[in-house]
């Protein structure tokens, strides 16, 4: 097939892309602004395109060859979204429209990662951040798209991506990138206040595997995660108990929610725990 990948110089679409070109059968593609994305993160065998979404119809020539659209092209950090209002906007919103159009225009199919957030703190989450605010909306225009105009499309869910290839450095790090980072530089762990905030945590690996079984189904409520979820002073711990507290942020949520039916049915399970990933690193300390 051929198979382009919005943001695959990323943590996700990298670690995705690295997967695809192992069928020779696949024409790889990645469309990627390198906001957060790095050529380092280049696979050999993938075609790499830098550029916005916004742009994807003078970007990507091939567009009626185009199979499958995987979308993770977007902003997609809490804390930072509000000083970074605009570049959510442009990215979250109108780049993402762009997408839908290339996809509806050109019959591709969308793979969409939307954000966990949606169902945070009840879904009261949805309206406390910038970026919250308009993953939830893209969710809404997706399924409206495929009812209204027939677009086919699948929407999916992350949890905490980790793993090898996360950022580690910077004010778009994960934070199991930024614990593991800190552990080995032997600094504190930085816990934002209070530390009780929950969340589930999904390794790369097992993301990627979910990703693919994506491309034989459709619909909402595919949520790639785990059913375990830790406070975030819980996972410091499972590093060190060299821990200082950060203040309190805006847009933070404090309980998280997840439905693994859907992935269930199409075979998928977790495999990797976060605990043992953890125990790899700080195993002999």
């Amino acid at each position: 097939m051929n198979i382009l990948v919005t943001g695959g110089a990323g943590f996700v679409g990298s670690a995705l892309i690295k997967k695809l070109v192992l069928n020779p059968s696949n024409n790889v593609y990645s469309l990627d602004n390198y906001f957060t994305g790095t050529d380092k993160n280049h696979v050999e065998g993938a075609t790499y395109i830098s550029g916005d979404t916004q742009h994807i119809h003078d970007l990507i020539r091939n567009g009626s060859e185009i199979d499958i659209v995987y979308h993770f092209g977007e902003y997609s950090r809490v804390s930072t979204s509000f000083e970074d209002r605009d570049v959510v906007w442009n990215s979250n919103v109108l780049g993402t429209y762009q997408v839908l159009r290339f996809c509806l225009e050109n019959n591709c199919k969308l793979i969409y990662s939307a954000s966990s957030t949606k169902f945070g703190d009840k879904g009261k989450n949805v309206f406390q951040s910038p970026y919250a605010l308009y993953k939830a909306h893209n969710t809404d225009l997706i399924n409206c798209y495929s009812e209204w105009f027939g677009l086919d499309s699948v929407i999916c869910y992350f949890y905490n991506v980790y793993g090898p290839g996360q950022i580690t450095q910077g004010k778009y790090a994960t934070v199991i990138g930024i614990f593991e980072r800190q552990y080995q530089t032997e600094e504190p762990l930085t816990v934002v206040f209070p530390g009780t905030q929950e969340r589930s945590f999904t390794h790369i690996d097992d993301v990627v595997e979910g990703l693919l079984l994506l491309a034989n189904t459709n619909g909402d409520g595919y949520c790639i995660g785990t059913e375990e979820s830790y406070q975030i002073i819980e996972v410091a711990k499972m590093f060190t108990e060299n821990i200082v507290y950060l203040d309190e942020r805006k847009g933070e949520r404090y309980s998280s929610s997840i439905d693994l039916e859907k992935m269930r049915s199409l075979g998928w399970e977790p495999k990797i725990k976060l605990p043992d990933y953890i125990a790899g690193i700080t195993k002999g300390d």
